[in-house]
């Protein structure tokens, strides 16, 4: 804080630099101004925050000269400091707004009190200026926050919210139509966490120099309305201004920009476009100026998990290669998201599947129904959301699955079981030999084919028949499938024998049991 001393005596100024330590009281002192005419040509350059006048000098005196600082300079402090006793003096430099009135003859303590005061005096201005100033921001920004949500502000609100974007040349004079648009922007590069929120503040601030806009810093991401139209916010100048933010920051930048409007009263139909572009943020890199003509032309790509990746999915399951399974992982991922159809909801369903399909391997491996874990209702429902790696989501997740069934099997006695159990189940429509289950589990047949009964209380012919028949039974039970199809999907090829196994096995035979079944629902 700076404190300037006028007056036309040379010895007053100099005691009065001399005698008071101003850097003490935490004041800058400014050189001396001899006389009214000085001070009022140096204060708009040097903007003392105290001036410690006399009031009796040649030319401007002292009643004058704070009359023209309130003018010029209105946040200014003045004491005037006088040899006169002048009630009347007083009165008038008061009126004039002057923070004190001294007489020469006053002590130092006196002047030093009077100088704490004027600093007093500003600190709490400044203190209360920049509450007014957080609370109005804080304001603007939950105003448009609201208004581009779509909630109806009043007239006064609208009018605070394009007063502030006028402010920061966001728009022009009322009769002046300017173009608007919503952008929402993320940034990365700079790890997690608070480096990351580092990273977004430093963002906002570039752009802020380089777009007309104002903006809203959330943790993600920064939402701003710009000032649209050629050399501002059209896609070139955008491009523009986030290679400028990436070559500085060293970072990547993503712009989702909705499409530009004529009027603040449009903004949140700009506002929702760029949410839509936003959620594509993944999928494109997290990189550049995105628009809707971008993401147009795609329609959505694969929901499901095709047969042939379940079943490879079981398979690492099963093996309990955690590599493995995250190169297969980061191999579904990939394609998927390399796929110029996909979209963030065929790419969440799809994902969702596949958790789905490990659920359901996980179901079977323990012995549940075949047809038990089937039901998406049933199993766990996975957000896949945009703020999180994608391959690390699922990866964990279905690693997760796999250590689960390694965990249950190493506790148990005849552990290789219940690892070929599994291992069957996932190979009931193949032609699977007892020799091929034993080598998968290490053992000679023999030892394995012992084993195995023990466990169970059956031979390996009869539990795979069972399990064959349990899979037909639930087929039958719930698809629309031909009985050659259903006998094929159970490893048989041979209808009529798989008719017979059927009956044995339940007692009707495979179109008795759908009928029955079908009954039994209506």
């Amino acid at each position: 804080m700076k404190i300037m001393i006028v007056d036309d005596e040379a010895i007053i100024r100099k005691g009065l630099c001399t005698v008071i330590d101003w850097k003490e009281l935490g004041l800058t002192l400014l050189e001396p101004a001899e006389c009214g005419e000085e001070a009022l040509e140096r204060i708009p350059v040097e903007k003392p925050h105290i001036v410690l006048t006399d009031i009796r000098m040649p030319g401007i005196d002292g009643i004058e000269l704070a009359k023209e600082i309130k003018k010029i300079a209105p946040g200014t402090e003045i004491v005037i400091l006088t040899g006169y006793d002048d009630f009347a003096y007083a009165q008038q430099a008061l009126r004039e707004g002057v923070t004190d009135y001294l007489l020469k003859t006053s002590g130092p303590e006196e002047i030093m009190k009077s100088a704490l005061k004027a600093k007093m005096n500003i600190t709490d201005r400044w203190e209360a200026q920049r509450k007014e100033q957080v609370q109005t921001g804080a304001l603007r920004r939950e105003l448009l926050e609201g208004h581009l949500a779509g909630r109806r502000e009043s007239g006064s609100e609208l009018a605070l919210i394009e007063s502030w974007m006028k402010e920061r040349g966001v728009t022009g004079s009322a009769a002046e139509a300017v173009p608007l648009r919503a952008l929402i922007v993320s940034a990365s590069g700079w790890g997690e966490g608070k480096t990351a929120e580092l990273l977004l503040g430093a963002v906002e601030n570039m752009l802020a120099e380089l777009l007309p806009s104002v903006s809203l810093l959330k943790s993600d991401r920064i939402v701003l309305v710009a000032r649209a139209g050629p050399g501002f916010a059209e896609r070139s100048g955008l491009e523009r201004a986030v290679r400028r933010v990436c070559e500085t920051l060293k970072c990547s930048v993503f712009v989702a920009a909705g499409d530009s409007v004529a009027s603040s009263e449009e903004l949140p139909r700009s506002y929702g476009e760029a949410e839509r572009i936003y959620a594509y943020r993944l999928l494109l890199r997290g990189r550049g100026v995105c628009e809707l003509r971008d993401i147009a032309s795609r329609s959505g790509g694969a929901t499901v998990c095709p047969q042939h990746e379940e079943e490879e999915l079981a398979e690492l399951l099963m093996g309990n290669v955690p590599t493995q399974l995250r190169h297969f992982v980061h191999r579904l991922v990939r394609e998927q998201m390399d796929d110029p159809s996909v979209t963030p909801q065929s790419l969440r369903a799809y994902l969702q599947s596949v958790a789905i399909a490990g659920h359901r391997w996980l179901e079977r491996a323990r012995g549940g129904s075949p047809g038990s874990g089937g039901h998406p209702a049933q199993v766990p429902a996975h957000s896949f959301e945009d703020g999180f790696s994608l391959e690390d989501e699922l990866f964990k997740l279905l690693a997760s699955i796999m250590a689960a069934f390694h965990e249950t099997m190493s506790d148990t006695r005849y552990s290789y079981v219940h690892r070929a159990i599994a291992y069957i189940r996932e190979r009931l429509d193949r032609n699977l030999t007892l020799q091929e289950v034993a080598k998968f589990v290490h053992l000679t047949p023999n030892h394995f084919s012992d084993a195995f009964k023990k466990e169970t209380g059956q031979s390996y012919i009869e539990f795979v028949t069972q399990e064959r028949m349990r899979k037909a039974a639930h087929v039958l039970k719930s698809t629309p499938l031909k009985i050659s199809e259903v006998a094929g999907a159970v490893g048989y090829e041979d209808i009529k024998y798989f008719s017979q196994q059927f009956k044995r096995y339940t007692g009707q035979t495979p179109s008795e049991y759908r009928q029955s079944s079908a009954e039994e629902t209506t």
